[in-house]
């Protein structure tokens, strides 16, 4: 991987020089290309796609359903009709938590998920059972992020009707056994939901293989706009469930006291869709595929082998989770002794240095682990090993600037 040319890709890296942006997995810096293409659509292709029989709306929503392709061969979906476009991984967590919970909780039911959730996918579930009169149940994890199939079995019950869990932790870094935990799910009769909204931008996800029943993700943390975002879901359960938002466009016929709705999936994306940010957001799928998942996850994994290295030298710094750099991909979350993460970030912010500072969304995990707060530095294929030793290089001169003389 030439690192140099790719960089030249990235106008705010270009623009930049001095920053060393280590936050993608808050959200990733944008291609060229893909700003070109959002750009383009409000230039070239701007109607409301799906409503207007003219030409130029045509042609919006054929750009509209060619991006759904993309999507759909991007994550191995049998057919674009799974793939739901949404604002973010957030809205596609509501919207499954909504409509599925709607057809399948009831009073006494149990919906599980894990301990190392972002909140997108728990709070959810919190309305979702309180609404229902069900029980929410946790899966916890080890101390350096691991779950394994005996942990989730364990939890299942014959009340479980469905679990969501991520696929990567945003905290940890770390990859839990998603076709594992599905072969698990349905063989009781589960519905397993997954998050990729950490896991899709940085490593092959098919979920044909992994035989989940939805999982979502984010455009703006896989190099596309932010407000677009994709939930996959299986026809089956598409078909059945409720409708989250109700409008214009996804419905067939309405009375003024009744409505049928919209085949899927256009039945679960009310009002005016954001075309232009799915028509970039095919444009960033197209960009990763041109570099590779190989060559991204084995680039992610270098630098992420680095860090860990240079800051286990300093034995002020104690990374949560798991000491091996290959569980981490690219995520590193970590306290340095007597100093807050917000006085970490502010001063590495001083140097420049772009890291995340707090709970990350993930309260219950952090309260579990016993560490109120962190900071995280997350890398992508586009940072450098200069940027790395730079931000290692800060980490040593911390407590100093602190007042602790070291």
């Amino acid at each position: 991987m030439n690192v140099k040319k790719i960089r030249e890709d990235f106008p705010l890296l270009l623009a930049n020089p001095d920053l060393t942006y280590l936050d993608s997995a808050a959200t990733s810096q944008k291609p060229a290309c893909v700003l070109r293409a959002e750009r383009e659509f409000y230039e070239c292709h701007n109607a409301n796609p799906l409503r207007g029989l003219y030409e130029l709306s045509e042609n919006a929503t054929k750009c509209y359903e060619d991006a759904r392709k993309t999507v759909q061969h991007f994550i191995g979906a049998a057919r674009p009709e799974e793939i739901i476009f949404t604002r973010n991984a957030t809205e596609s967590l509501n919207l499954v938590a909504y409509s599925l919970g709607s057809l399948l909780l009831k009073p006494g039911d149990e919906v599980v998920v894990s301990i190392m959730e972002h909140h997108s996918n728990l709070l959810p579930w919190q309305h979702a059972a309180k609404r229902a009169g069900a029980q929410l149940k946790f899966v916890e994890c080890s101390k350096d992020g691991k779950i394994t199939l005996e942990d989730v079995a364990a939890v299942l019950t014959e009340k479980t009707r469905i679990m969501a869990i991520t696929q990567m932790s945003n905290v940890l870094g770390c990859v839990n056994d998603i076709k594992g935990i599905a072969s698990l799910c349905h063989e009781k009769g589960i519905v397993l939901v997954a998050d990729g909204a950490q896991s899709v931008p940085h490593m092959p996800v098919n979920v044909s293989e992994l035989d989940v029943d939805f999982l979502s993700f984010s455009g703006h943390k896989m190099l596309a706009p932010m407000g677009i975002g994709a939930l996959y879901g299986k026809m089956e359960w598409l078909e059945k469930m409720p409708p989250f938002l109700t409008g214009g466009e996804m419905i067939e016929y309405v009375t003024r006291t009744s409505a049928t709705y919209a085949e899927v999936p256009h039945k679960f994306e009310a009002g005016t869709v954001n075309a232009a940010g799915a028509y970039a957001l095919g444009e960033a799928i197209r960009y990763i595929e041109g570099i590779g998942f190989e060559e991204i996850t084995k680039r992610e994994d270098e630098l992420t082998a680095l860090a860990m290295e240079e800051m286990k030298k300093n034995p002020y710094v104690h990374i949560i989770g798991s000491d091996r750099p290959e569980d981490h991909h690219g995520i590193l979350s970590f306290t340095v002794q007597d100093v807050h993460p917000h006085d970490v970030a502010a001063i590495l912010d001083s140097d420049k240095i772009a890291v995340r500072a707090g709970h990350h969304c993930a309260q219950p995990l952090l309260a579990y682990l016993k560490t109120p707060s962190t900071t995280r530095a997350s890398l992508a294929f586009y940072n450098t090993e200069e940027e790395v030793l730079r931000f290692t290089q800060s980490l040593k001169t911390l407590r100093r600037r602190m007042g602790y003389g070291e």
